[in-house]
């Protein structure tokens, strides 16, 4: 029997995406790390450091703005997901950043934030 993996929780609860969702945080967090690892086929300890970033917590704002607009938790968590998925990388982005042009947004920043936190071996 495999057991899953358990949620990392975050580094801060201060900032980030944590910091951003307030009150919805603590729901929040679990449905985001299980559908930004699933949607990109990295680790939850990666995804982690991203959602800790300030990337994290601009991805909490667009959440935000679903549940504004009337969706749910679960479902907001998720059109974000396939919305960053959607968008590319851009020329200005890849040179900041050196993450590949073309590369989906969502997932370019997951994997810099994971170097960038050394969950991601060189």
């Amino acid at each position: 029997m495999q057991t899953e993996p358990k949620i990392p929780a975050p580094y801060t609860e201060a900032w980030g995406f944590w910091g951003t969702m307030h009150e919805h945080a603590a729901a929040a967090w679990p449905l985001a790390i299980v559908t930004i690892a699933e949607t990109t086929c990295e680790s939850y300890e990666v995804v982690r450091a991203f959602l800790d970033s300030r990337h994290g917590r601009h991805f909490a704002d667009e959440v935000w703005n679903q549940l504004h607009a009337g969706d749910g938790l679960k479902n907001a968590v998720r059109f974000t997901t396939v919305r960053w998925m959607a968008w590319t990388i851009n020329r200005r982005t890849s040179r900041q950043y050196d993450i590949p042009r073309g590369l989906p947004y969502l997932l370019g920043m997951v994997i810099h934030c994971g170097i960038a936190e050394g969950a991601i071996a060189d």
